[in-house]
């Protein structure tokens, strides 16, 4: 089968995701997922959870490109651009992904600020006199 795209999103950051046959080589950025997450061993497992729930770890090659946000958003937008793409890729994954919470965009994100206030709800100290 040919390339498969999706996109995946948390917060501000999104993730291209291309997916094809492949031996299992995952590439975000440019360079591994070890070289680009480094000692953040919870955010890999994160990142490589639709490839070990559908058990694709080995059969798969992934190019993500990720743009915006912190490297923790980057790697949440990854992961749902690669279930997304799986899903794209054999629409029988669905049934497996679907009950991990892999496939839904997790719609959180900051408030934005009020004037008058420091942050969103933060306000200066209140004084009786």
């Amino acid at each position: 089968m040919a390339k498969v795209y999706a996109t995946g999103r948390r917060k501000t950051a999104v993730a291209k995701v291309w997916l094809e046959n492949g031996n299992g080589q995952l590439t975000i950025n440019g360079v591994s997922l070890d070289a680009w997450l480094g000692g953040h061993e919870s955010i890999k497992k994160r990142v490589m959870q639709p490839l070990n729930v559908s058990k694709q770890e080995t059969s798969v090659n992934i190019v993500v490109k990720t743009l915006g946000g912190g490297y923790s958003a980057q790697a949440d937008a990854a992961r749902h651009g690669i279930s997304r793409a799986l899903v794209a890729f054999d629409e029988q994954f669905r049934a497996v992904l679907k009950p991990f919470g892999l496939l839904t965009r997790d719609s959180r994100s900051v408030e934005r600020k009020k004037f008058g206030k420091k942050k969103a709800r933060k306000s200066s100290q209140f004084s009786k006199r």
